[in-house]
This record gives C-alpha cells, sequence and structure tokens, in this order.
C-alpha cells in the first residue's frame, strides 16, 4: 500500500512528530535545528565580522508540475530564495522552510523532494534552521506548497543597487534566457511540445561572489517571473535612463526559441531561476564576463546592451538590421504558476 500524507501529520501529534524526526530532521542535519524549539537562535558575532547589514528575503513556490527536467519544488525553493539574497551582496546564511502538505501526497514524492531542498541548501551553503509543516484538506492545494525565507550578511564594502547604475553600464547575462519557462511548458505536456530542455535552476552564490571580485558590479536582479524585461524596465525607472539590449547579442537556446516562435512568446519575458542580469561600468565588464565565463554556473555569460543617458527611462530591442523596439514591462502571465 503507498504511503500517502494524511491530516494526521498536520495535527501536531504523534504522526506529525514522526513526519519531521525521520524524514525531515534526517535531511536538514544540523545543531540549530536539532534544538527542536519554536525558533531558531543564530549567533550575532560570526555575522557581524562578516557584514554590517542584514538581509533578508521570503519567497513562496507553488511550480506546476513539482518535478520537472533539471529541478523540482524542493530545489526551486532553495535557489529562489538563495538567488535573491546573492543578487544583493549578501552571504546567505540560514533558511527557514514552510511547507503546505495535501492531503494524500506520495511520502515517496514528499522523500525526493526533501532530499531534492536539503541537497540544494548544502551545495549552496546554507543550513536550513527553522520550518513549519502543515496539511491541508485533498484539493485545497496542489499536492505541495512551499515557503522559504532567508537571511545573510552584506560585507560593508558592497553597495549594490539599481539607483547606482549609471550611463555607459554595460548589461551581463550569465546564460541562456528563458530555459526555466519553456521547460515548464514542455514539461505539462499539453501542447505535444517534444524536445531535451531542462530548467536552468540552480543557486547563483558562488557565482556572485566570483563577479564582485573581478570587479566592481554596480545593481545585480535574478531574472525569475518577467525575465530579462521585468528586470531592465524595474532598473531603468529606477535609475532613469535608457536600457538598450542587442537582439544579436542574446543567448537563447535553440529550443527556447524554437518553442517561443511557435506559441508567439518572447524568451526575454520568460521566467528564469538560475539566470542574473547585471550592470557593470564599461572599463570592468571584460574582467567580470571573463570571471563569469570562468565559473559552471556563467560559461555562456554574455553582454547583451548598454545603459544610455535618455529624457525618460525605457528599455529598448535593437534588432539585427538596426530597427528598435520597445521592450515594456510584462503584463499579465505568459505562463502561471512557473514558480
Amino acid at each position: 500500500m503507498t504511503e500517502r500524507i494524511t491530516l494526521a501529520h498536520g495535527s501536531g501529534g504523534q504522526a506529525m512528530q514522526r513526519l519531521i524526526k525521520e524524514r525531515f530532521l534526517a535531511q536538514f542535519d544540523n545543531a540549530e535545528l536539532a534544538r527542536m524549539e519554536d525558533q531558531a537562535q543564530l549567533a550575532l558575532a560570526p555575522m557581524m565580522a562578516a557584514g554590517d547589514r542584514l538581509a533578508f528575503a521570503t519567497d513562496s513556490f507553488v511550480v506546476d508540475p513539482i518535478e520537472f527536467p533539471g529541478g523540482d519544488i524542493g530545489k526551486l525553493a532553495v535557489c529562489g530564495t538563495v538567488n535573491d539574497l546573492a543578487v544583493g551582496g549578501a552571504l546567505p546564511h540560514s533558511l527557514s522552510v514552510g511547507l503546505i502538505l495535501e492531503e494524500g501526497l506520495e511520502m515517496a514524492v514528499l522523500d525526493r523532494l526533501i532530499t531534492s531542498l536539503a541537497a540544494t541548501a548544502r551545495a549552496a551553503g546554507v543550513q536550513v534552521v527553522t520550518g513549519d509543516t502543515k496539511v491541508v484538506h485533498r484539493g485545497s492545494c496542489d499536492k505541495i506548497f512551499i515557503n522559504t525565507s532567508g537571511i545573510g550578511v552584506i560585507p560593508s564594502h558592497r553597495q549594490l543597487g539599481a539607483h547606482r547604475v549609471q550611463p555607459g553600464d554595460l548589461i551581463l547575462v550569465n546564460g541562456t534566457l528563458g530555459d526555466h519557462g519553456a521547460a515548464i511548458l514542455q514539461a505539462r505536456g499539453e501542447l505535444a511540445l517534444s524536445g531535451t530542455l531542462e530548467s536552468d535552476c540552480q543557486p547563483l552564490n558562488g557565482l556572485v561572489e566570483a563577479m564582485l571580485a573581478a570587479g566592481p558590479v554596480h545593481a545585480m536582479r535574478d531574472a525569475t517571473r518577467g525575465g530579462v524585461a521585468a528586470v531592465c524596465n524595474e532598473i531603468a525607472e529606477v535609475a532613469g535612463l535608457r536600457l538598450t539590449l542587442k537582439e544579436s547579442a542574446l543567448p537563447i537556446h535553440p529550443q527556447v526559441r524554437g518553442i517561443s516562435e511557435i506559441l508567439g512568446l518572447d524568451p526575454l519575458l520568460m521566467a528564469n531561476e538560475g539566470k542574473l542580469v547585471a550592470f557593470v561600468a564599461a572599463e570592468h565588464a571584460e574582467a567580470v564576463l571573463a570571471a563569469m565565463r570562468a565559473h559552471p554556473s556563467g560559461r555562456e555569460a554574455a553582454i547583451i546592451g548598454a545603459v544610455e543617458p535618455a529624457a525618460s527611462h525605457q528599455v529598448l530591442v535593437e534588432g539585427l538590421y538596426g530597427t528598435c523596439r520597445q521592450l515594456l514591462m510584462p503584463v499579465g502571465e505568459q505562463l502561471p504558476r512557473i514558480c
């Protein structure tokens, strides 16, 4: 008989304690979590020695399907929060994990997801130090939803932000765009799309450290929902500048390009879960680009455009023949439940 989640696993009683001890603590093995208190108690001195500001991020994940080529909701939950911390210059430190489980979820599926989540946290160098589990009636959620919150420390010499972007900065990305959105669409099997495309889901804190060691970076954002289009429009608005992307420079996987052309989608609006957009002064851009390409998470990095002065903020894409189109902030959702 297939073992499944029941409402008792969220009741606070014996079934819930067994679930936590046998399935969660074994994966998230660390002294803080093993205390089994209602809160994590983290030493301040080591964090204060590493930086002068605490970064805090939270995100929730409802992706469908929960397992997909290149990842799953557990891996995604760690990468999403770690990357939100990293692109602000923070050194990710600790995570909380909140699970909403649907009655009837197979234990074998839950085990795979928790194993993946724990492995990704170890790869990113962070610990899961506190968490929560709730079980809802069958049909009240879709198998599993996850919330992760994370803290990190920003070294005192790091100052990143959209307001620091300047005319003349070059715009860099660490690889092919739209992979995650296209992989999720393909995995749903609703449109009979075939291919071997995988999500780009990965923690980026190691790449960020390599970039910051190579030269000053003015700003970074991870291009998740809304893709590069959302990031560039957000930066342009805050900085009050024009961003011009060169279509010929955009790294796009042939399968992503094919799916986009078939369905009328724009890869610049498609979600990524392992890609960042960086704004770097022109004199340092080649050094940062070289550091990106030397890192496993940035081997296909490219310079895709530049920042220019303008009377009003806007984002343009320069086509192959010199014509420009405006790249607007996404309206609505190209593909729901992608993360």
